[in-house]
């Protein structure tokens, strides 16, 4: 009690992420159970008949299910392999910086694109690689004498979708990355530096330990996040001739939810994909003890 009254501004300062979590996380899993009923708006949750499993079965058994699984893997997986490594790389360059103005002059370069929106970003790569005067387009076109479809040939479309995230995100992935760089002690650096360590030596024996237990932890909360592929991005992106390689749960869930009003269904659908993040959290968490590192818990 004496702790608590001594921590109270503490305390109160955690209230406001407290109720963020209990009333836009924790409370709205109540509309969970929808995936088990047949619900309608008119009846409510109460109301509703319970139908089981009924939905997820409809879901394994349809005919887009592979198709959806396969779309959500590829990019789920080209963003951990392309985009993840990405800000640790850049934030290890951005450490080597040695004037301080020059260094916040990038930061505010690379943070500034994650302030514009989905759609400004997709309209910017649409005049920049439309066959109708784009400007890329245009340079391509001069030089070998063709047009590339980039925004309507499928075989373009996880490409575009990797790139723009990276363009967009990595710079703000980086914050995490340096407030963790900023805390290595650069006593060990004048060790190593004694002993006649180079640059790469003290990258590999004093900066990448000192921040593995960052990058540890972020990707096991990313592997969370595994199978969100980012709705509006790749609404944005798929025409009806990328949608083979585009559809994914995200739009999947839209379409089924509220184009067609089929909320139960929608709703084991979206039950289905956040049980595969929480199965990869646990996993990935456990492996991480087991090798001795820190988990998230």
């Amino acid at each position: 009690m004496k702790e608590f009254i001594r921590d109270k501004w503490l305390y109160l300062m955690m209230l406001p992420g407290v109720a963020y979590f209990l009333i836009f996380k924790y409370v709205p899993m109540y509309g969970l159970i929808m995936a088990f009923q047949d619900y309608k708006p008119h009846l409510g949750f109460m109301e509703s008949p319970w139908v089981g499993f009924k939905h997820f079965e409809r879901f394994f058994s349809e005919p887009q299910f592979g198709m959806l699984f396969r779309n959500t893997i590829i990019i789920a997986v080209y963003n951990l392999v392309f985009f993840f490594p990405l800000p640790i790389i850049l934030s290890l360059m951005m450490n080597e910086l040695r004037r301080d103005r020059f260094k916040r002059f990038v930061q505010t370069l690379i943070y500034i694109p994650h302030f514009v929106s989905w759609v400004v970003v997709v309209g910017i790569f649409y005049m920049l690689l439309t066959t109708e005067n784009g400007i890329l387009n245009e340079l391509i076109y001069a030089i070998s004498g063709k047009k590339i479809a980039f925004l309507l040939e499928p075989e373009w479309f996880r490409t575009m979708i990797i790139s723009q995230s990276i363009w967009k995100e990595v710079g703000w992935g980086t914050i995490i990355f340096l407030a963790a760089l900023s805390g290595v002690d650069m006593q060990l650096y004048e060790a190593v530096r004694i002993d006649g360590a180079g640059r790469w030596r003290q990258l590999w024996h004093i900066t990448l330990p000192a921040i593995r237990s960052t990058i540890i932890i972020l990707m096991i909360l990313r592997l969370g996040n595994f199978l969100d592929s980012g709705f509006e991005h790749i609404f944005l992106m798929i025409t009806p001739t990328n949608r083979e390689v585009g559809e994914v749960f995200d739009t999947y869930v839209y379409t089924k939810g509220l184009t067609q009003a089929q909320y139960s269904y929608s709703a084991a659908v979206g039950l289905f994909k956040s049980a595969i993040g929480l199965v990869l959290v646990l996993g990935s968490n456990w492996l991480a003890k087991r090798f001795g590192q820190e988990g998230v818990y």
